[in-house]
């Protein structure tokens, strides 16, 4: 057992508080060959059972595949509702459908988030059509895309007129190329944008590992998802007269695992309430392996 305090107040399961729900299994939207959703279903059930289950949050489905999903949870009768984020492949007209879909199956399933891809200069126009097809009790979570260059103006605007607009910003972090990975300079503005307003934001592929590296095989440098829980507890106690994109970079970098899980220690509960009301989740295609990895760090 863990003998570092436990970050946010007492776990439940044996995760703290700043950890539950936190991982969402992306398994199903990943680049590359399609899975079975069979395997990922089985495997989604299996995390959600183990001793870090309570890390796990959402299962992400496409639209275009939740009938599939349907008809294996109705042969796997899980004990609860799977809480389910929708991830729009099928353009806007499909949520309603969808909506309706998981309406009819409340038993099965529990949709928290509809989540789209939207140009990187976003305008009010679209954002007031997610409103019509997204109802108010499901979060809207909208993901402007980022250029491979760092450092533009336009997608921040962007994810500004998001945040604005009162849905929830996601950052994509990584892909099959090297420009799919969003720089420190972009992260940081990112995360700024979101703290300053207030607005809770995701966070999703490319999040592999719970510390920033650099992948052997392909040489891209991972951002670590402990690396951004530590940025937006950082920027939350930022002073006045501090630039908080200076003190979320300097997170951003950290290497050193043991160093960022001390500094998630000695978070009381009430600060991790506050960083959790930011930082709602990531999205991850190894969400098994977060558990392990958290073990070693001590943080559970």
């Amino acid at each position: 057992m863990s003998t570092v305090p436990q970050a946010g107040g007492a776990p439940v399961d044996g995760v703290p508080p700043l950890l539950r729900a936190i991982v969402d299994d992306a398994t199903l939207v990943a680049e590359g060959p399609r899975p079975e959703m069979a395997d990922a279903v089985d495997s989604y059930l299996a995390a959600r059972g183990s001793d870090a289950g309570s890390l796990l949050g959402s299962l992400v489905v496409p639209v275009s595949r939740l009938s599939e999903l349907v008809a294996e949870l109705v042969k796997r009768r899980p004990a609860g509702p799977v809480p389910v984020a929708l991830s729009v492949d099928t353009g806007l007209g499909g949520v309603p459908k969808a909506l309706s879909l998981t309406s009819s199956r409340a038993a099965l399933l529990d949709p928290r988030t509809v989540e789209m891809p939207a140009p990187h200069d976003v305008d009010t126009v679209w954002l007031e059509r997610v409103t019509e097809f997204v109802p108010e009790e499901v979060v809207a979570v909208v993901e402007p895309r980022r250029p491979d260059a760092d450092g533009s103006e336009d997608w921040l605007d962007g994810v500004r007129r998001v945040v604005e607009h009162g849905c929830r910003p996601k950052l994509r972090c990584g892909g099959g190329r090297a420009g799919a990975f969003p720089g420190v300079r972009d992260v940081a503005g990112f995360l700024a944008l979101a703290v300053r307003a207030g607005r809770s934001f995701t966070a999703s592929i490319g999040l592999q590992a719970a510390v920033r590296h650099t992948d052997p095989g392909t040489g891209f440098t991972h951002h670590g998802w402990l690396n951004l829980l530590v940025a937006t507890v950082r920027a939350l106690a930022t002073g006045p007269d501090e630039d908080p994109e200076e003190r979320i970079g300097e997170a951003l970098l950290v290497t050193d695992g043991p160093g960022l899980a001390a500094e998630l220690a000695g978070v009381d509960q009430a600060s991790a309430t506050r960083v959790r009301a930011l930082f709602s989740s990531f999205g991850s295609t190894a969400a098994a392996a977060q558990g392990p990895e958290l073990a070693r760090l001590g943080l559970l």
